[in-house]
């Protein structure tokens, strides 16, 4: 049970990080605009995946790593793109 629980556990969020995060991205680009999104939410998520990236280093744990270096980018992205698109209006 723990195997199978541990299997979903990645493969969700790897899901999350190579299609939901993406697919973000895309939308606020076509839109040129993060409006509706939650800051918030974004932020933290973007010190989260920053803390468990230091853990995977200091356990020196190459899948921890890589899987949350992956989340820092492409939170880190989809704020910088909240930044850039702040106050920019069609």
């Amino acid at each position: 049970m723990i195997a199978v629980l541990g299997t979903l556990t990645v493969i969700f969020s790897v899901l999350a990080k190579i299609i939901g995060l993406p697919d973000q991205i895309k939308k606020n680009h076509q839109r040129r605009s993060t409006e509706g999104l939650s800051l918030t939410f974004f932020g933290i998520g973007f010190i989260s995946y920053i803390l468990w990236t230091m853990y995977g280093i200091i356990q020196s744990d190459l899948v921890i790593v890589l899987g949350q270096g992956l989340g820092v980018l492409l939170m880190g992205f989809i704020l910088l793109q909240a930044f850039w698109y702040r106050g920019k209006h069609d």
